[in-house]
């Protein structure tokens, strides 16, 4: 019966949603439900989750970091971490978060919108948030997302790549882990990094459909772009500080490529694909011997994955369009490293893993020397939620899983 409910989750949606809308068709993934499992293992996670939620802000270090706390303990709990470990990764997170400050003032019904994009009110936003949340609807969290994720002129879902993407990857968990701690702060983390990002979604103007190139294949155009000349001498050094110059000086490029992807054709066969191109960005641009991984590429990786886990949960209007979110953040990051080369060359090949599988990897990335490094663990957990959803015959996503926890030695 379980299964048959999965499977009619995507059907429930197209209905619902409109037969005029293009639908990515996927299962929900598997609900760690922790509030309500009283084993050691959830009820360990459930409480870090809520210490995590009262005694550290969601942005610290001057506004400039996000608390991704959530994101490393929900990781590898999935990944099979023992209450003790769990304990450990949050002992050593809180060493660099902040407690809670005020902000300036309250946000409210009438004037919320008009703080959106100042990070300085991230606490006035959960507040809001949370005052719907017991006021409006009886502490259903689902009700609060709804409403604010989807409705009006311009949707926070429109804006889920402002920081780095981190909005959206926050939003994945709160789903997967039914957190309404989680899903209150993902809200916040929505509004307080609001950013110019949303009116590419928001304004149909910026959406050619007749694109002077097309291909279905992301990495195909990454490819293309890697090689373009026009984009040769825009920066000098790799870095986040060049997405916002880019948008400002070199919006057309980019837009030409974001454009370029068919994905209306078959937006599951696409989407994916893009799951793919994201394992290659941040696996396959590193050469053999070279250890050290792109972190903003990271984030390519880990906001598929929350792409993943929201396409089921969310009214098909908005399927393509979140896909096509990802897909501008991908584009941003992809311009502002330099455009590294993808080589598939770089993954091993069938026969190449030496009988190293999901658990040696899983075993790595909880007892090895990178266990309590955020980006790391989760994107070893997102890989093998790729291989749980596409299936993975050739184990390319193994292949990408082995070479990345062995070599891994740091972030450039």
């Amino acid at each position: 019966m379980a299964s048959f409910l999965l499977s009619y989750v995507p059907l429930v949606n197209r209905l619902v949603g409109g037969a005029s809308y293009k639908t990515i068709d996927l299962p929900r993934v598997e609900v760690h439900n922790v509030e309500a499992d009283a084993d050691k293992r959830p009820r360990t996670l459930k409480h870090l989750l809520k210490a995590n939620h009262i005694n550290h802000s969601i942005l610290y270090h001057n506004l400039e970091f996000d608390n991704h706390a959530a994101h490393i303990l929900c990781s590898a709990y999935h990944l099979g971490a023992t209450p003790e470990q769990l304990n450990h990764i949050y002992d050593e997170e809180s060493k660099s978060l902040e407690p809670w400050k005020n902000s300036p003032a309250e946000v409210g019904d009438e004037d919320w919108q008009y703080y959106l994009g100042d990070k300085r009110f991230q606490r006035a936003f959960l507040d809001f948030f949370e005052d719907q949340l017991a006021l409006k609807y009886t502490y259903k969290w689902r009700g609060v997302v709804d409403e604010y994720l989807f409705k009006g002129d311009e949707p926070l879902i429109s804006g889920l790549i402002g920081g780095l993407g981190h909005p959206l990857i926050h939003l994945g968990y709160a789903y997967e882990f039914d957190s309404r701690e989680i899903a209150m702060e993902a809200l916040s983390l929505a509004a307080s990094q609001h950013n110019f990002f949303h009116k590419y979604l928001d304004d149909p103007a910026y959406t050619n459909p007749r694109p002077s190139f097309t291909s279905p294949s992301p990495l195909e155009l990454l490819g293309k772009l890697s090689s373009d000349s026009r984009f040769d001498h825009l920066f000098r050094e790799p870095g986040f500080s060049n997405i916002e110059t880019l948008f400002e000086k070199h919006e057309p490029l980019v837009l030409e490529y974001w454009n370029a992807w068919d994905i209306n054709s078959n937006p599951t066969k696409q989407f994916q694909a893009s799951q793919e191109a994201a394992v290659a960005l941040l696996v396959a641009t590193v050469a053999p011997g070279a250890h050290n991984y792109n972190f903003l590429l990271c984030h390519v990786v880990t906001t598929s994955h929350a792409v993943r886990i929201l396409l089921p949960n969310i009214p098909a209007k908005y399927h393509v369009s979140l896909v096509r979110q990802w897909w501008l953040l991908t584009l941003a990051v992809y311009i502002a490293v330099l455009r590294p080369k993808v080589d598939p060359d770089y993954v091993p090949g069938e026969g190449e893993l030496k009988g190293k599988g999901w658990k040696y990897v899983e075993h790595v990335a909880l007892t090895g020397p990178w266990r309590t490094d955020a980006h790391y663990v989760k994107a070893i957990r997102t890989m093998k939620e790729m291989s749980r959803t596409w299936g993975d015959v050739h184990e390319r996503y193994l292949a990408a899983a082995v070479r990345f926890a062995d070599d891994f030695a740091g972030w450039l």
